[in-house]
């Protein structure tokens, strides 16, 4: 395709003239008095029936004429950009290498990879055996599954020990509930195993006919029992090998790398507990590793001698612990890797020969080698201010060969392997971004935004060559906070029609992620939550009083959490932003936490509260964004949601959007997009979800005058 130096267009204009939006007359929600009454306090919620299509109320129909009508206000509203989204999407498009392949993986004596071709939404999930000029075998051809289907997802592959099986999970709704298929990989047979209500995981015992799997309640979606089927039984009779009691905890099955256990993880944030078993006796019954202890969190690493174990016992940051295969208790662990006050341990990767540990040191994660004959340690080296490096694709045991991804905002995504031996490192792929991309057109930069209390909170920025740092270019700020998630610095080929028409895109690592070590969620959560919104506004402030960008010019724009902190931010500092980007947003935190029967609902009390708690009820009360909208001016709004949504369920932004349609006091824009076929992640094909992108660049694009 033709290079398109638009960027350097947009950057020489002095000055963004906003376009109109058409005179249209945007919906207005009904009012019915709903009153909530807890310790005390009185409120009515007059949107509340907008629950009722979740809760299949009387009101259900309503609801959807409700959403619909936001459609095509947003549709009517955004009418003229249409062609310019249409030239969006297809300039995105074409940056992505339609007919592609991932990096082979070998495992077991095959070398697996996916593959896309042109003009195709998905892709083909294949093998070949012993070397890569063998020939290939497709094991499952997504793009054929996923016809006649508005969404597929196929995850979960999963190859059976001796390599004529294979185990896989499909969700055609969008709400995260994965059926269990089995493929007999002689015959190319697929069975529907009735196995319904997943994570779309399972694992494999020794025999080649046992599997695991973890159950979902199917109104709460929470991970309540670990199942054992057998191949060729009915379902219905699976035995329930594990089931937890306690709701605020997540459950998961797993084998260890070295095929010798399997494993059951049951954690909150706050404490966890890990049940084993031998794979190679499946009819056996699962061992405590070590009973759950309050604020401990623990994970096991199988070896042939010995478990590691990562522990933030007495380790905020977490360390590495050891204990022998007959003692798993507590009073056995011994220091293996001691805790660091300025490190966060992060992961294992195990290897008979050497094991590899990922860790996080000044915001910057890292990886780290271990000879586990001569206890020596490497780092590995790189050299941009701000970038991404994480363990990637290391499925067998029994190599000294390490795989590895690496990522900056202006460097593609990279996947090196490293001999573990001889420190040689060969590059096996880096992601291919078509028309002519060039990093050295782009700058990154890491800074440092100090918060009200001193804390110095890292950003990292991306902008084109020629970006004039006088306050009058636009910018857009995106951050997460929350879940101890960290937001690392990566590089994206979409980004680069915001950048190459004048816009920098910055992340801010808030209080909430993991960025700085583990205190930096423990100052971001429950009690301390509204650290991570004055940190994402004093990040705001920073990059205004730098003059990277201006009142008039500045964007937030957040997703799920994320759709929280925009929520918060617009009302604690509305003039701060040109407009904001609020996607699937959890914002109505009070009630929705209140309400046990919402998905994922008890999960989350370690991260927010339990509001039948006085106390934490009126701290939430006091930042949440529904709770919280006033009789003001408000930023320019687009905020987007999925009727089918399984983690925000859509009542949350659209009583949000009905609720500051009534309240705020300004003539802005605010905008409500609801798919009414898709959950929180969106579409399910590679090429769809640039569509939702070309929308929200488009909106910005607007407000910025920015046509073409």
């Amino acid at each position: 395709m033709k290079k398109i130096y638009l960027g350097l267009l947009a950057m020489s204009t002095a000055t963004f003239q906003s376009q109109k939006f058409p005179d249209m007359k945007a919906p207005v929600a009904e009012k019915q008095e709903h009153i909530r009454e807890i310790h005390g306090d009185k409120v009515n919620d007059p949107y509340y029936w907008m629950i009722d299509f979740f809760k299949k109320g009387k009101d259900s129909t309503k609801v959807v004429d409700y959403l619909k009508a936001e459609n095509t206000y947003w549709e009517g509203m955004m009418k003229d950009t249409e062609p310019f989204r249409e030239k969006l999407f297809q300039e995105m498009k074409a940056r992505i290498k339609e007919k592609d392949e991932s990096v082979p993986v070998f495992k077991n004596g095959y070398y697996y990879y996916t593959r896309t071709e042109a003009g195709k939404q998905y892709f083909k999930y294949c093998r070949k055996k012993g070397n890569l000029t063998a020939p290939e075998e497709i094991l499952l051809d997504v793009d054929k599954q996923a016809e006649g289907h508005a969404y597929y997802s196929a995850s979960g592959f999963n190859i059976s020990p001796d390599n004529t099986k294979m185990i896989f999970g499909v969700d055609n709704v969008s709400r995260r509930q994965y059926s269990l298929f089995l493929k007999d990989l002689n015959t190319g047979k697929i069975t529907d195993l009735g196995i319904k209500n997943t994570n779309g995981s399972s694992e494999w015992a020794n025999d080649n006919k046992t599997i695991f799997y973890a159950e979902n309640n199917p109104e709460t979606l929470l991970s309540e029992k670990i199942k054992k089927h057998s191949l060729g039984t009915d379902s219905s009779k699976d035995i329930t090998v594990y089931e937890e009691n306690d709701k605020t905890n997540y459950i998961f099955v797993y084998k260890s790398k070295n095929e010798k256990f399997i494993l059951i993880h049951s954690t909150s944030t706050t404490s966890s507990e890990t049940k084993y078993l031998d794979a190679d006796n499946p009819d056996g019954t699962f061992k405590v590793f070590q009973p759950r202890m309050k604020n401990v969190l623990y994970t096991v690493t199988p070896l042939e001698d010995k478990f590691l174990i990562k522990t933030n016992k007495d380790a905020l940051n977490f360390k590495i612990v050891e204990t022998p295969l007959d003692k798993t208790g507590v009073d056995n662990w011994k220091d293996f890797i001691p805790h660091r006050k300025d490190v966060l341990m992060e992961s294992i990767t195990p290897f008979k020969n050497y094991l590899v540990f990922s860790e996080r040191q000044n915001g910057l994660s890292q990886l780290v080698i271990y000879d586990r004959k001569t206890g020596k340690q490497e780092f590995l080296k790189f050299d941009e201010p701000v970038y991404t490096v994480y363990s990637s694709g290391n499925p067998e045991y029994n190599t000294d060969n390490f795989r590895f991804g690496y990522t900056s905002m202006i460097t593609p995504s990279s996947q090196y392997e490293q001999d573990l031996k001889t420190g040689k490192r060969t590059l096996l792929k880096q992601q291919e971004v078509l028309g002519g991309y060039n990093k050295e057109n782009y700058i990154t930069e890491r800074l440092f935004a100090t918060a009200k209390d001193g804390t110095k909170i890292p950003i990292s920025i991306v902008y084109k060559k020629g970006f004039k740092k006088d306050g009058n270019s636009p910018l857009l700020l995106y951050a997460y906070g929350s879940y101890g998630s960290s937001m690392d610095a990566t590089f994206s080929s979409t980004r680069l029609s915001l950048l190459d028409r004048g816009f920098a895109y910055a992340i801010t690592h808030i209080r909430g992620g993991q960025e700085m070590g583990r205190q930096w969620y423990e100052d971001g959560k429950m009690m301390k939550k509204k650290n991570t919104f004055t940190d994402f506004i004093d990040s705001g402030e920073y990059l205004v009083k730098e003059k990277y960008t201006s009142p008039k010019h500045l964007y937030a724009q957040g997703g799920s959490a994320g759709g929280l902190l925009m929520g918060a931010v617009a009302n604690m500092s509305p003039n701060l932003w040109n407009g904001v980007i609020s996607q699937v947003p959890f914002v109505d935190v009070v009630n929705t936490m209140l309400d046990t029967s919402i998905p994922l609902t008890t999960n989350e009390y370690d991260e927010w509260g339990n509001p039948n708690n006085k106390e934490a009820y009126f701290y939430m009360k006091s930042y949440s964004p529904y709770e919280n909208i006033e009789k003001k001016n408000y930023p320019n709004l687009l905020v987007t949601t999925g009727l089918h949504d399984s983690q925000v369920q859509y009542f949350e932004p659209a009583k949000w959007v009905a609720k500051l349609r009534d309240m705020k006091t300004d003539k802005n824009v605010l905008l409500l997009k609801t798919d009414m076929e898709y959950g929180h992640g969106g579409a399910s094909g590679r090429f769809d979800y640039l569509k939702d992108t070309a929308l929200v660049y488009a909106f910005m694009f607007k407000l910025e005058g920015i046509n073409k």
